[in-house]
């Protein structure tokens, strides 16, 4: 029987609820427990797909195809569990499936309430598929007192009598502010947070209190009196170098400890933190650095990023290297008078990452111009995959009017519309003029490589599967003319429809890729196209 963690976040909400559920996952496996983390948010959009990188910060995407919230990255990052559709749900899909079912005649002409009904649907969605695990986290977006949450904290109060004592228990994360001008930390927050958690049901069985100085024990006591909880239940979190440092500072709080003390488990031997270690030891001991151009254009909010960002990190950790990120706005090269060599030329390695319409387009056709000529490592992911297409083309390829279709109507569309494609349970399909919601391809699909190609050596293999989110895709008529330029197709999909990769053979390191890998890459598992990048730019490095 699976036991629930419901991780709830008052004052200020944003200050680590999901990479503390992620590093408590961590602890938990490390003592040979099965886990599964959980994200409930408050918002009416039915999936985070619909937002904007810059209301929400990056889409993360599963292998079933659920577009997500960014916090199910830090998930699979610190606990290698693939994400599930049924690991994220937003209030507009709960209000969805309720108000499909009233139409449909399910509740056969009864009044349809927020209690029971909608409290019935989130407990649903946190008892799904939970078969053979230990401990289901279940974190709640939003802020404590909300008017957006309160069905979730009643609902989690309801589980939590419906599950039993010693089968379920709340975490709450809150901030302990210091007051530079008085110098001191204030515990004021943390009471009022969890009275009023306390009002609407739930008491936490432990406090995670952030806080930018060390938390001294009087005031740990004084945290504990007024919020009924032991002292040793109340854990500081504390800034760390690193978000992989995090899983060993809460290990070392005791976090893990109390969490299953609450459970009435008395902890055994000591967890097996090796692997993190290692990898902070990599992180903190660099034999090297590297610079890496990223060429976006939702550079102004690097939670845009969220994943590319760790998967950079990962390959540094690879090669026992630092990893600069320089953030460079892709307009910036929309005009002829635009320094691309001063902004490009300190980096070691270039990188165009995933996007959507024509602003920033044209800059980042001129990055990938200047690294394909100047011989720079070139990495490009999705849009940038069909940038670097479409900059083959026109430079290369005999073909200077070539454009994609989602820029405009175009007379050479070398990038297209995608209207259908095999997906996992047979053909799928998309209308032009259709809605744009859920409607990409999405999730893991299957690709080919050629079996002499540079990233067949780079993967040790020739059949791989990635995860996927866009509506465009190279068209296919165009391969004979990019290929006449050097731009080889080194990876189709299965039926060799779909073109998945992209490579210049003739280059020290060129490859393309319409799918994501940044949503694949772990620390303790770097992904190997982030790996070999990241020793292509070391390489550069030496080379200057």
């Amino acid at each position: 029987m699976a036991r629930y963690i419901f991780i709830t976040g008052g004052v200020v909400s944003s200050l680590g609820k999901g990479l503390m559920a992620a590093s408590l996952a961590a602890l938990l496996q490390a003592r040979g427990y099965t886990v599964r983390i959980r994200k409930f948010d408050p918002y009416l959009n039915v999936d985070p797909g619909t937002m904007s990188p810059y209301q929400h910060g990056e889409v993360y995407v599963t292998d079933d195809g659920a577009e997500t919230d960014l916090d199910l990255g830090h998930y699979e990052r610190f606990t290698g569990v693939p994400s599930r559709q049924s690991d994220n749900v937003t209030s507009g899909r709960i209000y969805q499936q309720i108000i499909t079912r009233e139409r449909r005649g399910d509740y056969l002409g009864a009044t349809v309430q927020v209690i029971p009904h909608v409290t019935d649907a989130i407990k649903a969605f946190a008892r799904a598929e939970t078969d053979g695990i230990d401990f289901i986290l279940c974190e709640i977006g939003g802020t404590v007192g909300d008017i957006e949450s309160l069905p979730f904290i009643e609902a989690i109060r309801q589980l939590k009598n419906e599950e039993g004592r010693g089968n379920a228990i709340s975490i709450h994360v809150t901030l302990v502010p210091y007051i530079a001008a008085a110098g001191e930390l204030k515990t004021k927050p943390t009471q009022h947070s969890v009275r009023e958690l306390a009002a609407l049901g739930v008491q936490p069985d432990v406090l995670v209190c952030r806080c930018e100085h060390p938390l001294p024990p009087s005031e740990r006591a004084k945290i504990a009196l007024f919020c009924n909880v032991p002292a040793s239940a109340v854990i500081p979190a504390l800034d760390a170098k690193s978000i992989y440092a995090v899983p060993l500072q809460y290990h070392g709080e005791g976090l893990d400890i109390e969490v299953l003390r609450a459970f009435g488990i008395e902890p055994a031997e000591a967890p097996d933190l090796s692997r993190w270690t290692e990898i902070m030891d990599r992180l903190t001991n660099p034999q090297g650095e590297v610079t890496i151009g990223v060429v976006g254009k939702y550079v102004g909010l690097q939670d845009a990023y969220k994943s590319l960002n760790e998967a950079l990190v990962h390959g540094g950790i690879a090669n026992r290297v630092k990893v600069n990120v320089r953030w460079i706005d892709a307009e910036l090269f929309e005009n002829a008078e635009s320094d691309i060599a001063g902004q490009l030329e300190p980096c070691d390695a270039i990188l165009v990452p995933g996007a959507f319409g024509e602003r920033g387009a044209e800059g980042k056709i001129a990055s990938v111009k200047f690294a394909r000529e100047r011989k720079i490592p070139y990495f490009g992911i999705c849009f940038g995959m069909q940038m670097a297409c479409v900059e083959g083309a026109r430079d290369l390829g005999g073909i200077p009017t070539a454009s994609s279709t989602e820029f405009g109507p175009t007379d050479e569309p070398v990038v297209g519309m995608i209207t259908e494609w095999m997906g996992r349970e047979g053909l799928e399909t998309r209308a032009a003029e259709g809605d744009m919601g859920g409607t990409m391809r999405l999730g893991a699909y299957d690709a080919k490589l050629t079996g002499n190609s540079v990233v067949a050596s780079i993967y040790g293999g020739t059949e791989i599967s990635e995860r996927h989110r866009h509506r465009y895709e190279v068209n296919t008529g165009y391969k004979e003319a990019l290929e006449q330029g050097g731009l080889v197709f080194s990876g189709m999909s299965p039926d060799g429809t779909l073109p998945e990769i992209v490579e210049r053979p003739d280059h020290p390191w060129f490859v393309g890729v319409q799918f994501h890998p940044e949503l694949k890459s772990k620390p303790f598992d770097p992904h190997p196209l982030f790996a070999s990048f990241i020793e292509a730019a070391v390489k550069q490095s030496r080379l200057v």
